[in-house]
């Protein structure tokens, strides 16, 4: 995966007045924390950012200016509840070659044997460990030619190289169900009659 650059300006003033200020100059109010460095509160452009979270676990280079380049990925991303734009992200500093655990979407493809059986998604995400500058978008797995009662376990999964699980292999993700028996009609009629 390669690395997305942004801007980013260091910010000396705090609280939910600066925070609103700096939204309302486009701008989305974050802090820059981990390797036992004191946290950097900081202020990216609000659309660059927007972009580039569109892609899951992004490993971002946000260049800060005089005080230099992390290397973050973002680890919480606050959403207002009603416009769905980014109000807060806080971002996790991050070295090549390191080790860092993130949730992976899972996807699925192929079709299901014939007969009428659906698909249970028990799990959409898996946590996973990769190497920081390697963390894969997602998880690909063949549902093709399933029966009712396939169960398909996190110890299935055909992760990508570098990439191990970061939870148990016997947690169940997708099964394989057959269709529910309709009631016949005068079993639902008697009971209308009662």
């Amino acid at each position: 995966m390669s690395e997305v650059k942004l801007s980013a300006k260091i910010r000396d003033t705090f609280g939910k007045g600066s925070a609103r200020q700096a939204r309302r100059d486009a701008l989305t109010p974050g802090v820059i924390y981990g390797h036992g460095t004191d946290p950097k509160h900081v202020n990216v452009d609000a659309h660059a950012l927007q972009l580039a979270l569109r892609t899951p676990n992004v490993l971002l280079s946000l260049d800060l200016g005089d005080a230099g380049t992390e290397l973050v990925i973002p680890k919480a991303v606050q959403k207002h509840p009603l416009k769905r734009s980014i109000s807060h992200v806080d971002f996790l500093i991050v070295k090549k070659g390191e080790k860092v655990t993130v949730d992976v979407a899972i996807v699925t493809e192929g079709e299901l044997a014939a007969g009428g059986n659906m698909l249970e998604t028990l799990q959409n995400t898996i946590s996973v460990e990769a190497e920081a500058t390697h963390i894969p978008t997602e998880v690909t797995v063949s549902i093709a030619g399933l029966e009712a009662g396939a169960t398909i376990h996190a110890s299935d999964l055909v992760l990508p190289a570098g990439t191990t699980l970061a939870v148990d292999g016997d947690i169940a993700v997708l099964q394989v169900v057959a269709p529910q028996a309709e009631e016949p009609a005068a079993e639902a009629a008697e009971g209308e009659e009662a």
